[in-house]
């Protein structure tokens, strides 16, 4: 029976960008609908929680465009590029100016130009903010900053989901400091309703399951936001390549040659994403068979509703006590969790713990 959560989930954001600007923009979207009308959520009622139930109380950036405005605003200034959903009432909840650190590469600095307001204490502000559940959005190849921003969610006593590819919820060191700290931590990288891990692991899989021996397979994306400006920076690929491809390797029992990644940015594109699929193999009687895939979608959105599901998961793990890592709710929802799970599986796992039927 589904345990039902009745009440909010107070949400900080960390990095005012394009996947927080359609998060905020979805929680409005869908505040409107019903259950029936509700397109592109795995369940309109989570827990007992609706989308409207996320409640933003905090939100933290570097660029000037968006420090000091309220989040409603911030979520639509430049350089964000995704496209607009919903127009978002005032909130009341101000972007406050986090720290650098390494949240700004090389390609970045002719796009945002750092505020010249001083860095607030963060873990102040989460506590003062109410915040239960911290939502870290900073760009790819931001190690420092997304481990700082792990360990003010620890000294504020609050949750922290890890939606960008720097592994926390699924490093054994990070899940023992949540786990001795009483609470929960999802990650990491978040994965796409319909994007190119997703739907690349499931092709794998499928393949696999046919009795298709996969001799090789790549993937390559490009589009035109600041991510894909950001991540034109080889050396912050690292974590990010490796989320992708043990996605994607987890669904074959033997190794198999393998290329994923980001692959260039193409700025008309805006927040458009196109991925390209190729996979070879052989079947019946060592018969060749090659697949080639074309992908094309809106980024932001794509990512949003399943934060959304990870902000209830989470806020359902928070009222049952659960700590350290939440197994179920990481392998449906990103790409590099605790433990891999085919996606089938994963959203089986994900259900069975928001009904109860697995402790995490």
């Amino acid at each position: 029976m589904e345990i039902w959560v009745d009440m909010k989930a107070k949400v900080a954001i960390i990095g005012v960008g394009n996947c927080a600007s359609a998060l905020v923009q979805g929680v409005y979207y869908y505040k409107s609908f019903n259950q029936d009308e509700a397109i592109g959520l795995t369940r309109y009622s989570l827990g007992g929680l609706k989308p409207h139930d996320i409640e933003f109380v905090a939100a933290f950036d570097v660029d000037e465009n968006k420090v000091g405005k309220d989040l409603s605003d911030a979520i639509y200034e430049k350089p964000n590029n995704t496209i607009r959903i919903s127009d978002v009432p005032r909130l009341g909840v101000r972007v406050e100016r986090g720290p650098v650190m390494d949240g700004v590469g090389k390609y970045m600095t002719d796009v945002i130009r750092v505020s010249d307001k001083d860095p607030v204490n963060v873990s102040s502000v989460i506590v003062d903010s109410g915040t239960e559940i911290v939502v870290n959005y900073v760009p790819v190849g931001s190690l420092e900053a997304t481990s700082f921003y792990a360990e003010q969610a620890l000294k504020a006593g609050v949750a922290f989901i890890n939606a960008m590819p720097v592994f926390i919820a699924s490093n054994p060191i990070w899940q023992s400091k949540f786990a001795e700290a009483g609470l929960p931590v999802a990650g990491d990288d978040v994965m796409s309703q319909i994007g190119a891990t997703v739907l690349h692991k499931t092709l794998i899989k499928l393949l696999v399951d046919r009795g298709v021996k996969i001799d090789e397979t790549y993937q390559l994306n490009i589009g035109g936001d600041t991510d894909f400006l950001n991540m034109q920076e080889e050396g912050r690929l690292e974590d990010k390549r490796e989320s992708k491809t043990s996605a994607v390797r987890a669904m074959v029992p033997y190794q198999v040659p393998t290329r994923i990644g980001p692959s260039d940015f193409v700025g008309f594109l805006q927040n458009e994403k196109i991925c390209y699929i190729w996979t070879r193999g052989r079947y019946f009687g060592n018969a060749p068979v090659t697949m080639d895939v074309k992908l094309s979608v809106i980024d932001a959105p794509n990512s949003a509703g399943v934060m959304i599901d990870a902000i209830r998961g989470t806020k359902v793990a928070m009222t049952r006590g659960i700590k350290g890592p939440l197994v179920s709710l990481s392998a449906y929802c990103f790409k590099h969790p605790p433990v891999q799970m085919p996606f089938d599986e994963a959203k089986m796992a994900f259900m069975d713990f928001i009904e109860g039927k697995r402790d995490r």
